[in-house]
């Protein structure tokens, strides 16, 4: 007898129903493709529902054919919107989906394209956008004459190249005819192989195929045989099956079987639920030479200091408890992603870096060569972070210094910090090792972003991609982490100034300073601990706290006890007020609907759902009557009459009449209720 997959293989359009597809095993396939049944007839059952039969297909013979989407809706299924696709999901919480991630997707759709934009020009590939006008690099740039002045030059460089177009005319020409054009929607031969790992509904992908010009196929894979039949599905439903192909497959062993160079995905696209870290070493193997690779985590609990020795075993680093806790989760997920590169001589490149609600987005290249890999060492830092103060010292894992053409490379001295704090007198945390590095490539960065302003309508999240990236092109890229200027002032007791008169001190005093994407009251400057903690102490002068309710052993009476070395100016200054903040730009969104965050995980048992990737009716109303549970408790024990009891519904209660809940059954409440 051939297993339920063979025999479902050897089949071409039989109907069946969606039950019965349901109960058959995937496993093994490697590419499957939903083929629409006639409607015509009916299911024995009365549903009126067919199910699509999966089958497998090549890729080749394809070309740039575009398939016919279908329309049809199977009973019980919704359709969901976002960009140019449209996703059927099925009623019950079987497929994973959380709506709260459009950002994330429309900001890697951004990425990709510019990533695009950039490969194939070496390939000799001019991709097309829709929507999008000449291209204009945004500068935010504090001095307006300095931006003007950058206008009327670049206007007249264009009216230079217009002359010089008559004389080259011929040259141009032949350029021209020798780059191929890349449109959204059309299989490019030149173009990018893209692997999604886990792509539950196949919506990222789908948007691929519909919103990223330049490519060649996307691979779109899921370890679930339902997620990949309505990956197929949905392929078939938005008529891109010339470019997206439905994969049922671990996706570790996808990625393991594409390291030889010529089997190499261009980009590679991670979004797993919780962790990616079992994915990571079969990752920076099968990205091709300077592909791309995107990877999300959110086990922000794990990474934000909540299990130190959990996010060892999973990144290889050490997270601990503060303020900077989300740019050091980036810097974890990059230490880890080099640590396993490294071992196979390659290393990475940080292209954009985000922390974003709930989760973290990484964007990084990957590159070969054994010379590089040896500063790798140099990159990583652990960090002494004082847990009474917050201050917080680097220490370089490695160090190198250049003698002409060559580089030496030693051991670091250390530690920055003795056994206490030297500030407040109490003990350091030791994390890490982190990614010390720049987290963003300044350049990448300013062509999303000027992609993005300048098409505003191509995404639904753009004004937040547009505000988000804007303050990444304003951070110090050579300093790692930030204060929280809300945690200083805690710490002393005092009143909190205003943020630019903070940053107009700092500016003052001679130091570099900007706000940080991760935090609203983020601030990463050079200035070292010392000098920050002098502008607090001036700041408390004018504006005094009670020193007799301090504790002498208390960091505050520390800090203050000490005098100030420099004389603080907190006057306003013009250069304090970043662009994005002088713009109005969305920086930082409010909640963008009720009960958002990480979904549930799909599961099977949770067959009543309402509304896919999310909770049962019951479980909601169960979170809502738990709520507050603890603020409201009861104190009198009369009241605990009005309860019912746990153990005699059980019927281990041996309290009887004595017992201070209700023994009263479901069927007398009800009774009573009437």
């Amino acid at each position: 007898m051939l297993p339920k997959a063979a025999q479902l293989l050897c089949l071409t359009a039989v109907r069946v129903s969606l039950q019965d597809l349901r109960k058959v095993s995937f496993r093994g396939l490697r590419t499957i493709e939903l083929l629409r049944t006639p409607q015509s007839n009916t299911t024995a059952d009365g549903a009126g529902a067919l199910m699509d039969v999966v089958t497998t297909t090549t890729s080749s013979g394809n070309g740039n054919q575009t398939c016919t989407p279908e329309t049809e809706l199977l009973p019980g299924e919704t359709e969901v919107r976002e960009g140019k696709a449209a996703i059927c999901f099925p009623s019950a919480n079987e497929v994973f989906y959380n709506p709260v991630q459009e950002f994330n997707r429309d900001l890697t759709c951004a990425v990709i394209t510019e990533y695009a934009r950039e490969r194939l020009a070496q390939r000799g590939v001019r991709i097309v956008v829709p929507g999008e006008k000449e291209r204009v690099v945004v500068c935010l740039s504090e001095d307006n004459e300095s931006s003007e002045t950058q206008k009327t030059t670049e206007q007249q460089q264009q009216g230079k190249e217009g002359e010089n177009e008559t004389e080259k005319g011929g040259d141009k020409k032949e350029e021209e005819e020798s780059f191929v054009t890349a449109s959204v929607g059309e299989r490019c031969e030149k173009g990018l192989r893209v692997l999604e790992g886990l792509a539950a509904s196949g919506l990222r992908s789908v948007r691929f195929a519909l919103e990223v010009p330049g490519l060649l196929n996307v691979t779109a894979n899921d370890f679930s045989a339902k997620a990949a039949a309505l990956i197929a599905r949905n392929v078939r439903h938005n008529g891109v099956a010339h470019l997206v192909q439905a994969s049922q497959r671990d996706a570790s062993m996808v990625m393991y079987e594409a390291r030889g160079k010529k089997e190499r995905f261009d980009v590679i696209d991670l979004d797993p639920y919780g962790s990616p870290s079992s994915f990571l070493d079969a990752a920076v193997q099968a990205v091709g030479e300077g592909g791309l690779l995107c990877i999300t985590c959110t086990d922000m609990a794990v990474m934000a200091g909540n299990s130190g020795e959990t996010c060892y075993s999973k990144y290889g680093s050490v997270s601990i408890k503060a303020r900077f806790c989300h740019e050091m989760a980036l810097r974890v997920i990059l230490h880890s992603l080099d640590q396993r590169a490294n071992v196979y001589q390659r290393y990475i490149e940080p292209l954009l870096s985000a922390s974003v609600d709930f989760y973290i987005r990484v964007f990084v290249r990957v590159r070969t060569g054994q010379a590089t890999v040896k500063n790798s060492a140099s990159k990583q830092a652990l960090v002494y972070n004082c847990v009474g103060c917050g201050a917080f010292h680097l220490q370089r894992m490695g160090k190198r210094m250049s003698h002409g053409k060559n580089m030496k490379y030693s051991a670091a001295i250390g530690p920055p910090v003795g056994t206490s704090c030297e500030h407040c007198g109490q003990r350091h945390q030791l994390g890490g090792p982190i990614w010390a590095d720049p987290i963003h490539d300044i350049e990448f960065v300013q062509k999303v972003l000027s992609a993005v302003s300048t098409n505003p309508s191509r995404f639904g999240t753009s004004k937040r991609i547009e505000g988000m990236l804007s303050m990444m092109t304003e951070e110090l890229p050579d300093v790692p982490l930030y204060y929280a200027l809300d945690h200083l002032c805690s710490t002393v007791h005092c009143n909190t100034p205003a943020m630019l008169q903070f940053r107009s001190a700092l500016l003052h005093a001679g130091y570099r300073v900007s706000m940080s994407h991760a935090s609203r009251n983020g601030l990463k400057t050079d200035a070292p601990p010392g000098v920050i903690w002098d502008l607090l102490r001036c700041w408390e002068k004018a504006n005094p706290v009670k020193r007799e309710r301090l504790s002498e052993t208390s960091p505050a009476f520390r800090i203050l006890s000490t005098e100030p070395t420099l004389q603080a100016c907190f006057d306003v200054r013009e250069d304090a007020n970043p662009q994005s903040r002088k713009r109005h730009l969305v920086r930082f969104q409010e909640n963008p609907q009720a009960n958002w965050g990480p979904k549930a995980r799909a599961k099977d048992r949770w067959a009543t759902h309402s509304t896919h990737g999310g909770i049962s009716s019951e479980l909601e109303d169960k979170r809502k009557l738990c709520q507050n549970k603890r603020k409201n408790q009861v104190t009198d024990a009369s009241q605990l009459k009005n309860f019912p009891c746990k153990r005699f519904r059980k019927g281990t209660c041996t309290h009887g009449d004595k017992c201070c809940y209700s023994h009263e059954s479901a069927s007398d409440e009800a009774d009573k209720m009437e």
